[in-house]
């Protein structure tokens, strides 16, 4: 008798993970909206920010978006295995492993949050640590997969940093 079964077997990261593939997985087109979003509040705000705070609350909301969008990636993983639009990116097609981008994804919210926090000030930290939880827990983990309304809802996290 022959056995016609058909076993996958893993063969782990394609070619290893590169820079690149990090940087994929922030997101970096939605990354930049929210960096606009961001830029124009600080232009737009009463008052006057010094030219370096700025530039640091701005890079602030850039990593933690970016952070946000990896830990998307981590956590839409499955589903990012089966669609043709996203099989190519770097955790479904085995350039990242999944551990190593949750880790990447929160490491860099905490980072974003507390150099916002020392750098800018608290009041602003608080917001930006709301708004990758939004993104992450509202957003992502509950809405994403329950209704066709979570991007109308999930754009209030990108509508945050103004």
């Amino acid at each position: 008798m022959t056995d016609l079964s058909i076993e996958r077997v893993s063969t782990g990261p394609v070619s290893g993970s590169t820079p690149g593939d990090y940087i994929e997985l922030l997101k970096p087109r939605v990354m930049s909206l929210v960096v606009f979003t961001g830029l124009a509040g600080i232009v737009l705000a009463p008052g006057h920010i010094h030219p370096v705070l700025a530039a640091v609350a701005v890079l602030c909301i850039a990593v933690g978006a970016g952070a946000s969008g990896a830990i998307n990636m981590w956590y839409d993983r499955d589903i990012d295995a089966v669609m043709s639009r996203t099989v190519r990116r770097p955790i479904p097609s085995g350039r990242v492993e999944p551990e190593n981008a949750l880790a990447f994804g929160v490491i860099l919210a905490a980072a974003s949050v507390v150099v916002m926090g020392l750098a800018v000030n608290w009041a602003a930290s608080a917001l930006l640590a709301m708004t990758i939880g939004f993104y992450v827990f509202i957003y992502t983990m509950w809405l994403k997969r329950r209704t066709p309304q979570n991007i109308v809802i999930g754009g209030g996290a990108r509508a945050l940093p103004p």
